[in-house]
């Protein structure tokens, strides 16, 4: 059986969303409590047909009711708590029994819609991880016993030899023992430059051979290889994100059970204190159970992180939740990948030092015209771009490790490549060719030496280029509040120094592997924001206490972060950060508002000086103002 063909390694699909069968069901019964309550809401108010109305309401309730009084039921009786889902239900009976069935369907649909986005929000963990595992191949090529066949992933031992060819994602850990090659080792480590692998070298399962074949000996079952490892400690990043969700969990128990045992005492005290009848005491324990269901306090939040999405999408940046929302706005550390994040993750000539710079680059580019490597192409790009010609070439070879030769058409030999190649040729750089190499080092660039013959031409420096006004969207991150900026990289020191010098960062790691970043992500100080584009940036998106991702980079990191920069534009974290904060301030207002209805209103319906009708209009009086500061962050520009 022969290996499929795998897609260029550049080549990666855009995100797609896909719905779970768990999170079209609640969809499902949020949209239809919705539709009930509209047409309970016609019914009753527009063409007074009773018939119309209860249909409605009663589908209403049911939709909406049900799913939360299946939850209620569980916590209570599996883990023995009170939660709001048994409030709220019991809030729109009481509502319904005192004639308000209408203010009881608002009531469900609210709740209804936040655990639907709540679950929305959930339910990415398994795609992230998914997307991860995406990443393995079906199998590979093995040869085993001196027979060389095809092997499912699961199939592949320790010791046996793996054939790699140019293009194939490496299915498991191993070590070179024949063949040279460049290998992209982006998606595990976040190195921007391939890397050369010669016998001895050690290949990571999920990284991918751009050119020569190779032989490989497996050091590690694909069940416990580098990308397997990823995938574990992104099942644990996720686990241990719940900081919003404990704080929640934590006060929604004693809410409950201090309403739900309010009700049937202040029914106690109105009908045997005060000697309230039957109808009196009822009527105003359940007028006090609508007052007290925290219908404003429910939307509260939702209000407004609806509406700080809404106006972050248009801006271009995607919010997955509104804990992210939330959790933007406290940030205060901030660290981000280099590579495809603060980098555009392309190779670009960035320096040539020869006599005649023309003649050098044509040179340059006849010869990587016939080669597929980063650098190379990089190298065709940039003469192309300045209108240089490349000159005519022959006879092109690819020397692993090394670089390229040719045949010019005077017979010479010319040649472009690294210091090896030139001491092969027998080639002696000058004194200003040596602190030119030194200089290219020394900024983290790689360099390519061009010649004829033992003569060398010219020096170039090719390095991967920043993103366009990375410096002025860095700035402005510091200038909405945060402070605290840290570049984490896989790259080596020299390029991460010159990147951090170059875009104004102060602070930088380098040489990171993934379990670095995710060590690093909880001893910077919190809460700390992750922005990164790739598969090694995955487990530190997930752990920090916001993930942020650029839309240019993996399926693995969007699926994996809390926030999407659709534009790939980090200029707009700032405006995301200033909008955040608003949106923060907004709910602790909205907050303060609906509790001080709560406990305003509500010792005033137990002594019946509001009746119904007004506490009613109080409830949803304190919903529309809630909603309004909400609305009102449309108007933020990202």
């Amino acid at each position: 059986m022969t290996t499929q063909p795998l897609p260029h390694p550049g080549a990666r699909p855009g995100p797609r969303f896909t719905m779970s069968p768990e999170l079209r069901r609640a969809v499902t019964l949020t949209a239809l409590t919705l539709a009930g309550l509209l047409v309970g809401l016609t019914g009753q108010y527009l063409l007074h047909l009773p018939a119309l109305q209860w249909a409605g309401y009663v589908t209403a309730f049911l939709a909406g009711g049900i799913p939360a009084g299946r939850e209620a039921l569980h916590s209570l009786f599996v883990e023995r708590k009170l939660d709001v889902d048994l409030l709220m239900v019991l809030a729109a009976l009481g509502a319904a029994s005192i004639g308000q069935a209408a203010d009881g369907a608002i009531l469900l649909f609210l709740f209804s819609l936040s655990n639907t986005l709540q679950d929305w929000a959930m339910g990415r963990t398994s795609s992230a991880i998914q997307a991860l595992m995406n990443l393995n191949p079906e199998g590979a090529t093995v040869r085993r016993d001196g027979v060389e066949k095809w092997c499912e992933l699961g199939e592949i031992r320790i010791g046996d030899l793996l054939v790699v060819r140019p293009g194939e994602r490496v299915a498991a850990d191993a070590r070179v023992v024949r063949g040279q090659t460049s290998v992209d080792e982006s998606p595990i480590t976040g190195e921007s430059v391939p890397v050369d692998k010669a016998p001895g070298a050690e290949l990571a399962s999920g990284t991918v051979n751009l050119n020569g074949s190779v032989e490989a000996e497996v050091l590690r079952p694909a069940g416990e290889s580098t990308l397997a490892r990823l995938v574990t400690l992104m099942e644990q990043a996720q686990t241990q994100k719940s900081r919003t969700e404990s704080l929640t969990e934590r006060w929604e128990s004693p809410y409950a059970m201090t309403v739900l045992l309010a009700v049937p005492a202040v029914y106690a005290l109105l009908r045997f204190g005060f000697s309230l009848n039957v109808d009196d005491a009822w009527y105003r324990a359940m007028t006090f159970m609508v007052v007290a269901s925290p219908c404003a306090v429910v939307i509260s939040t939702p209000a407004v992180m609806l509406s700080a999405m809404a106006a972050a999408a248009r801006g271009g940046v995607l919010f997955k939740s509104s804990a992210a929302v939330e959790a933007l706005a406290g940030v205060r550390t901030v660290a981000f990948d280099k590579t495809g994040t603060l980098t555009q993750a392309r190779m670009t000539l960035t320096a040539v030092h020869a006599d005649d710079e023309g003649q050098a680059l044509a040179l340059a580019a006849g010869l990587e015209a016939h080669s597929e490597h980063p650098i190379a192409q990089a190298i065709v790009t940039a003469a192309r771009d300045r209108g240089v010609t490349p000159r005519t070439v022959t006879d092109a070879q690819a020397i692993p490790g090394h670089g390229i030769e040719a045949r010019l058409p005077d017979g010479q030999v010319a040649w472009a490549g690294n210091v090896r190649l030139a001491q092969r040729r027998g080639a002696t750089l000058s004194a200003a060719q040596h602190s030119a190499l030194a200089d290219l080092g020394a900024r983290g660039s790689s360099s390519v030496i061009v010649g004829v013959g033992p003569r060398v031409t010219g020096v170039m420096g090719v390095a991967d280029a920043l993103r366009p006004d990375i410096r002025p969207a860095l700035d402005a991150l510091k200038a909405s509040g945060v402070t605290h900026r840290v570049m984490l990289t896989g790259d080596r020191e020299e390029v991460a120094r010159t990147v951090a010098a170059e875009v104004g960062l102060s602070e930088f790691r380098a040489g990171l592997l993934p379990e670095d970043k995710l060590r690093l992500i909880g001893e910077l100080p919190g809460p700390v924001a992750m922005v990164g584009d790739g598969v090694n940036d995955a487990p530190a998106l997930a752990r920090a206490d916001l993930g942020v991702a650029v839309a240019s980079g993996t399926d693995v990191a969007i699926e994996s972060a809390d926030v999407v920069l659709m534009r790939s534009d980090l200029g707009k974290l700032a405006g995301a950060v200033r909008l955040a904060r608003d949106a923060r301030r907004t709910v602790v207002t909205n907050l303060l508002f609906a509790f001080g209805v709560i406990l305003i209103v509500a010792p005033l319906a137990v002594a019946g000086k509001v009746p119904l009708p007004l506490g009613v209009l109080a409830h949803e009086g304190g919903t529309v103002f809630v909603v309004f500061m909400g609305l009102r962050l449309l108007r933020h520009r990202v």
